[in-house]
């Protein structure tokens, strides 16, 4: 035998092996299958639909403002300065889901000062799980600051004094980009004082939705006359192990009894977070007010948080200025952007300090109608007549062509606006 031939003899042989192999692989998937398929028939399962029949369509939202009523009215604190609002819509009809975190705009007819009444727009967080059938807001009454002269909230004192059940509210459709993602992610959820209504759609989301995710809550106020839902949040933690509820008072009432009422004795801070979290690659979702938030951003990004792990929504987000974020390009010379205010004839040198294109008109005494101030309700959409101007973040309410929203946008170049 030449080596021609015993090469093709062992070739065979190999060929051989490899196809004995496959072969009895083969047989013994088939007769797995076999077995699965004899049990699918003992346990009488239903043959797998397709995707288009098992998944409802969503529900689209509706355009412009719709009608609805106070089906219930709830205090939720031992003071009665929160109040939720449950809402169903007049048809009847099923509502569209939503985003856990995002909000409502209201259209609201408030008494005026001639005795008439005035629109205003005002935007409030979804504060409970998306449900077919309602929707919940959480609204805390906003009080005169003490010895300043100034009126207490219009809008607030307005849901709280005049609307009772049976009330009808005019309403935009959901909206917002402050939402939970629907990964299976670690997450933290931090929210001071009523900061915490978007944290409770988050949280009763995960919890019904995604029971083995890990969440934690942290919930700042000043002691218990301020916390809202109490034994609903403690009876959540209760019956949900990978729910991890911590409660900071800044400042307890003599009643006020540790690990009872609250579990750090502080605000929410880094401090705090350090001291409760594993070293886990958490998303953080913040809301609260301002100087919370001014300080609690950035210390994550200290502690080295990404910032794409990092994500919030305060009383005013353009006050909140993330350390990486980057500057809009302008034309020239930064500090000689001129804005024209056509319709006032103020002609005015804005410089990055001077914040948005509102805050610089106001600060000049130039009036602007706003609400949301964060780029939610579009009250202050203003026509631009000449130039450009920059967003940080793409606003949540659409503007219309050749106009911008002034609360959340900077010139980019000399602009001229019909303000």
């Amino acid at each position: 035998m030449n080596s021609l031939s015993l090469l093709t003899w062992i070739a065979f042989g190999i060929a051989l092996q490899v196809a004995l192999y496959l072969g009895i692989g083969f047989w013994r998937h088939w007769q797995d299958y076999l077995a699965l398929r004899g049990r699918d028939d003992e346990l009488k399962l239903p043959p797998p639909q397709p995707a288009s029949e098992v998944d409802e369509p969503a529900l689209p939202a509706w355009q412009g403002f719709r009608p609805f009523r106070v089906e219930r009215k709830v205090f939720e604190d031992a003071q009665q300065s929160v109040c939720s609002f449950y809402l169903v819509p007049d048809d009847g009809q099923p509502l569209p889901a939503f985003l856990p975190g995002q909000f409502l705009t209201f259209r609201l007819d408030v008494p005026a000062a001639n005795g008439g009444t005035e629109q205003i727009i005002r935007c409030y967080s979804l504060s409970d799980a998306p449900r077919p059938e309602a929707y919940r807001i959480s609204v805390k009454r906003v009080p005169a600051p003490p010895g300043s002269g100034f009126a207490p909230g219009r809008a607030s004192s307005f849901l709280h004094d005049q609307m009772e059940v049976g009330s009808r509210l005019q309403v935009r459709p959901p909206g917002g980009h402050f939402h939970i993602d629907r990964s299976d992610a670690p997450v933290v959820l931090i929210g001071g004082g009523i900061g915490i209504t978007p944290m409770l759609s988050m949280a009763n989301w995960c919890l019904a939705e995604q029971p083995g995710r890990e969440v934690w809550l942290f919930y700042g106020v000043r002691n218990s006359s301020e916390m809202i839902m109490k034994a609903r949040l403690e009876g959540l933690a209760a019956a949900h192990p990978n729910f991890h509820l911590r409660v900071c008072f800044s400042d307890p009432l003599p009643g006020d009894v540790a690990v009872r009422d609250y579990q750090h004795r502080s605000r929410v801070d880094v401090n705090v977070l350090r001291m409760q979290l594993p070293i886990k690659p958490y998303h953080f979702y913040i809301c609260g007010p301002g100087p919370m938030m001014e300080a609690l951003v950035p210390a994550l990004e200290d502690w080295g948080v990404p910032d794409a792990r990092i994500h919030f929504e305060a009383f005013g987000p353009a006050s909140v200025k993330r350390r990486g974020a980057a500057v809009a390009p302008v034309a020239g010379d930064a500090t000689a952007i001129t804005v024209n205010f056509a319709r006032t004839g103020k002609t005015l040198n804005w410089q990055p300090a001077s914040g948005s294109l509102l805050e610089f008109a106001e600060a000049n005494g130039i009036t602007v109608d706003s609400g949301c101030r964060a780029g939610s309700c579009g009250s202050c959409q203003t026509t631009i007549q000449a130039g450009e101007v920059a967003y940080r973040e793409a606003p949540d309410f659409d503007p219309e062509p050749g106009s911008c929203l002034l609360c959340v946008c900077t010139p980019k170049s000399n602009v001229t606006l019909e303000a």
